[in-house]
């Protein structure tokens, strides 16, 4: 089955640059010029299975329309900037982004990037996780923590799921980035670190059980503490 990405951006260049990178591998790859007309065409398109989204973009921005998309969706966003700075990266992710790639990129990036996430995407098992207070249903992708639903992103709920799965385990870093962001993940290792504290956040007093192993990974810590 073809998957369809959305690609938002008011740059003409980028907009058939992507488009060339992406259709001869197959996609279906449908264009908004900015965060606002990409919302309209998410209502017009249930069957979206990526977006991919520029930061600077008139009318609605790139994290606007993040925080918008993810306030009724879980797909997958790839954020798309020029503003490759780690501030700019950890807003993106706090935002609900589940990856991020710096302008200018290569056609084999951009490919492997939108392959993983689309890979984990596809990869939904009936599975129901509890540690403690944080509850995770791999079938509805729902989190609950002491009841309360938490709002994470697809990247950060495909990197608590692996937490939990491997409950008081300690898991390497190297294997968390090859689990989760896929086995050909070429991006900044520092992602990984960005998303955990994001995660943390979101689960309030949950995240405690997300416990750093200094200099190996984390563990996610089951049971009384």
């Amino acid at each position: 089955m073809r998957q369809t990405i959305l690609y938002a951006d008011d740059e003409p260049k980028y907009l058939r640059l992507v488009k060339l990178f992406l259709e001869p591998e197959g996609y279906e790859v449908l264009q908004a010029e900015d965060g606002k007309a990409a919302l309209a065409v998410l209502g017009k398109r249930p069957d979206v299975g990526l977006v991919i989204l520029d930061v600077l973009m008139p009318a609605m921005d790139g994290y606007s329309a993040c925080r918008a998309i993810r306030s009724f969706s879980s797909v997958p966003i790839l954020m798309l900037t020029a503003l490759g700075d780690e501030p700019h990266e950890i807003r993106g992710i706090d935002g609900g982004a589940d990856d991020y790639l710096s302008k200018p990129f290569s056609r084999d990036l951009l490919c492997a990037r939108v392959r993983a996430l689309l890979r984990r995407a596809r990869a939904e098992e009936p599975e129901l996780l509890s540690g403690g207070e944080v509850t995770l249903d791999a079938s509805t992708r729902e989190v609950t923590v002491d009841g309360a639903r938490a709002t994470l992103s697809f990247r950060e709920f495909e990197l608590l799921r692996y937490l939990m799965r491997n409950m008081n385990a300690v898991c390497p870093r190297d294997r968390i980035l090859e689990q989760v962001w896929g086995y050909d993940y070429a991006g900044d290792p520092r992602t990984l670190d960005t998303h955990v504290k994001s995660l943390r956040r979101k689960l309030r007093e949950g995240g405690e059980r997300i416990v750093t192993c200094r200099n190996v990974g984390y563990s996610f810590k089951g049971g009384e503490r």
